[in-house]
């Protein structure tokens, strides 16, 4: 029973909190059986849930079902780091999720773009940048900000 509810909670937290349900909400007959597995807690209080809760644990509870061990493993792992994060910390990644999702979708994809270009790099590489943008004073970051964000995008080896 524990198990399932910590599956839950990592893919509540790890797909994001923000839901649009429909104006009926999800109801329990349409649930898959993957989904009906991982909410079985819930089955005599579902209706009670607002639609918005409804359509995120539903939505979490489908990526569950369709994980494979390693993934769900991975995801616990996931989840323990975030319980063990101290509560300023949390807030302060809510807060950057927050404003992420406020962002225009281009924005969005720029971001997530140089994020797996940095992620392919080598770790010594990664560590002279970071290294570098600690040296900075905040003038030097923003000016840094404001100058990526207006180049244009970098294009792909094939030349688009």
């Amino acid at each position: 029973m524990k198990a399932k509810w910590i599956a839950v909670m990592v893919c509540l937290l790890m797909f994001g909190t923000a839901a649009v349900a429909d104006n009926h909400g999800v109801s329990w007959e349409s649930l898959s059986e993957g989904q009906l597995e991982v909410l079985g807690q819930f089955a005599d209080t579902w209706d009670r849930f607002p639609e918005e809760r409804q359509a995120r644990l539903a939505r979490g509870a489908a990526r569950w079902a369709g994980m494979t061990d390693e993934q769900r493993q991975q995801a616990q792992g996931r989840f323990r780091a975030w319980r063990d994060l101290d509560d300023s910390r949390r807030d302060a990644i809510r807060e950057r999720a927050e404003a992420f999702r406020d962002l225009s979708p281009d924005e969005q994809q720029r971001i997530r773009k140089n994020f797996h270009r940095y992620r392919q790099m080598n770790q010594d590489r990664r560590q002279q940048l970071r290294d570098r943008y600690r040296r900075m004073t905040p003038e030097q970051r923003q000016r840094l900000r404001d100058r990526l964000h207006q180049r244009p995008p970098p294009r792909t080896r094939d030349g688009r």
